[in-house]
């Protein structure tokens, strides 16, 4: 998914929200998600901690000789379709394996998109991966909704996040900045625009849902 070529500041994102309409069914899992969804809720159904909402979520060795920054939106079908597949075996030869730390940034796709990241940075940290893997395995009932917001709130309250924390969340204009910040950021740096991007040890840029071949000959060069 592409962006024009216009600073990212410069977007026009809605972030007033009148109302939230919670009134609606509840919201239903299925299969993987639903696993994920139970575990975070029993776990992490605490006071939000957006304090560190805006540090780096990084996964794997924090020494590994590879980083791999990926900016991706919530919102974006060709990024579900990369964390369903390619970063897969990604994380489980070169992640796992300690040979990467893996950086997840924000740069998000259409107005609702940002209500997503924020709910994820809000939860704690090492529930964060969780959340993102929810949020992106949901993402057509969320995104395609008359009233994302509202889906969204759902999936936060499943997550043990009630009404009144998300609405304080969602109209958190200076979190809701940052978020911005670090797409504009990757703008800026490395004429990100288009999602999912990734930048390979500040050097190197791979733009789209590429296969794991393509990784696989930058990689290699990077770790020989």
């Amino acid at each position: 998914m592409t962006r024009k070529n216009t600073a990212y500041s410069n977007l026009n994102w809605n972030f007033g929200i009148d109302r939230l309409n919670l009134n609606r069914r509840d919201f239903v899992l299925g299969g993987a998600a639903a696993g994920a969804m139970m575990m975070l809720s029993s776990r992490h159904a605490r006071a939000l901690d957006m304090g560190k909402g805006l540090e780096p979520r990084i996964v794997g060795n924090p020494d590994a000789p590879i980083h791999m920054a990926e900016y991706f939106s919530l919102s974006c079908g060709h990024c579900a379709s990369f964390h369903k597949g390619t970063y897969k075996t990604i994380k489980k030869d070169w992640i796992d394996t300690g040979r990467m730390r893996f950086e997840y940034r924000d740069f998000p796709l259409q107005g609702p998109a940002i209500f997503a990241h924020a709910l994820a940075r809000a939860v704690p940290v090492d529930a964060y991966e969780g959340m993102i893997d929810i949020l992106l395995a949901k993402q057509k009932q969320w995104t395609q909704s008359q009233d994302p917001v509202s889906e969204l709130a759902q999936i936060a309250r499943v997550a043990g996040i009630g009404r009144d924390a998300f609405s304080e969340l969602i109209g958190n204009r200076p979190f809701l900045e940052g978020i911005v910040a670090i797409a504009q950021q990757g703008y800026d740096t490395w004429g990100i625009n288009s999602t999912p991007s990734f930048v390979i040890n500040d050097k190197e840029v791979i733009r789209g849902d590429v296969g794991y071949d393509e990784f696989l000959d930058v990689l290699n060069s990077y770790s020989a």
